[in-house]
Parts: structure tokens; sequence; C-alpha cells
């Protein structure tokens, strides 16, 4: 997230929800919730690719699941990850789950999001009544979490409780990754502690720019091979053009920092 003055587009302002904005620079479109706060962006001339570093590194999850069959993603933002799920797994379900109808039209619109189809569901709810239901506990292999609201002050849902949620969603070999973002330090912290609460395993990455740093918590902690997972990082980097391997070093950096 960064802060630059938006566009305001009429069009995706249903009263109720801040009404979706974009503005466009240098060949990059992005959206915001009618505010100056970057929620998401995309490169014109490659819209299926992921135009922001933090969130490709919301994919790391990557390294340790390769063939997921359920990915959800609460909080839609400009639909990056949506749709580079949606085409590059194509055996996975993959769910959306966002509560603004405006980020959903704007998506649709601006944004490339096709729409809802065998593999594809976008679904307008809140994100805590999705990880609540137990219709959904226990059947996620990956989930992406990143819900912030127009100013951006830090994650909407932050309780143990809504991570306990989100942990009950996740298959016995599930993975989590969030994005935690704000204005207080204060944050980082709240959320950390909430998630090692509730997960067997939690690690994250240096933080990138504008002070996204990314998370991952594992259902069950994995057995650590970093030889394995270099090896994974240059297939990703190969099939999927992503910078895999800095999220080993990133991985690394925290277990040596954390020894013990």
């Amino acid at each position: 997230m960064s802060s630059i003055p938006p566009r305001a587009d009429p069009r995706f302002a249903q009263p109720g929800h801040p009404p979706a904005t974009v503005t466009e620079f240098e060949g990059v479109r992005s959206l915001h919730l009618g505010t100056s706060w970057v929620q998401g962006a995309m490169r014109l001339s490659r819209p299926d690719t992921i135009e922001l570093e933090y969130v490709r590194m919301m994919m790391m999850w990557m390294l340790f699941q390769p063939a997921p069959r359920r990915i959800v993603q609460l909080g839609l933002g400009s639909a990056a990850l949506t749709k580079f799920c949606h085409a590059r797994f194509p055996e996975a379900q993959v769910t959306a789950v966002e509560l603004n109808p405006n980020v959903i039209e704007i998506c649709r619109a601006l944004f490339g999001l096709p729409p809802d189809d065998a593999s594809l569901q976008v679904r307008e709810m809140n994100a805590l009544d999705f990880v609540n239901d137990p219709a959904n506990h226990g059947k996620v292999d990956v989930l992406q979490v990143d819900l912030y609201d127009e100013h951006a002050r830090g994650p909407v849902l932050d309780t143990p409780e809504f991570y306990q949620a989100c942990a009950d969603c996740l298959a016995p070999d599930g993975i989590m990754t969030a994005n935690v973002f704000g204005d207080d330090f204060s944050n980082y912290d709240k959320n950390l502690l909430a998630m090692e609460q509730e997960f067997d395993a939690v690690a994250w990455l240096p933080e990138v720019h504008d002070a996204n740093v990314i998370v991952i918590a594992f259902k069950h902690a994995p057995q650590i091979d970093f030889a394995l997972l270099y090896d994974r990082a240059a297939d990703i980097k190969r099939r999927h053009n992503l910078d895999a391997k800095r999220w080993v070093n990133g991985l690394k950096e925290w277990m040596r920092d954390h020894a013990g």
C-alpha cells in the first residue's frame, strides 16, 4: 500500500460502502477506496501478472503447497491474487471473499477479473462470517488474508478469535499468508502475537515497500529443508516468473534471527 491522489470513478459507488476509485501512472492502474491509499495495482501491458512486490510475496505458500485443491482470498483488492491463482492453478477451487460490492464491480470492469465459473467464485460477504462458518472448516489448503478499509490504518480483522477461525478453516497441512500493514507499529505486534497463539508455526519475511510485512502461518509446522525449498524456488521462477528465491532467503534469515 502507498499514498497517491486518487481519481474518483462514479460508476463504482454503491451507497453504504466506500467508493472504488482508480489512478493510472506509467502504465499501472491502481485501485483505491476513495482515499489516496493504494489497495492493489495492475500493469496494463501485463494484466495477468502480479504487479506489487508484497502481493507477490503472498504467494510464498507455493514453496510448501505446489498443488492446492482449495484457495481462499479474504479481501479482493485489485484481484491480482485471485486472477493469478485461477489462471495458474486450474485444478483448484478459488474463492474470493469481499464485503464491498464496489470493489467487486470495479475488478470485473477495470482489473480483468473473470466471471465466476466452475473453479472461481467471488462472494460478497464479510470475511469474519466466512471463517466462522463451520461449512468452511477443515477444507482450505491456502488462505490469503489482506483485509483493509479505505484508511489502511491496520487490518480490519486482527483478533485471536479471527485468527483461530482462520486456522479452523485450514486443512491439516493448510497454510495462511497475511499482509500486516498499518500506521502504528503496534499493529505488527498485535497481529503476530494473535497468529502465534492460534497456529503451530508462524514466520514473516523482511518488510517490503511502504511497511508491508508478509506473514506465513502453518496449521502444523513443516519440516524445513532449505535445499528442497531452493529447488522449488527455481521451479517457481521458471514456471511462474516469481522471485521465490527471495522468499527462501527471507525465511532463512527469519530462522537465523529467531533461533532458540
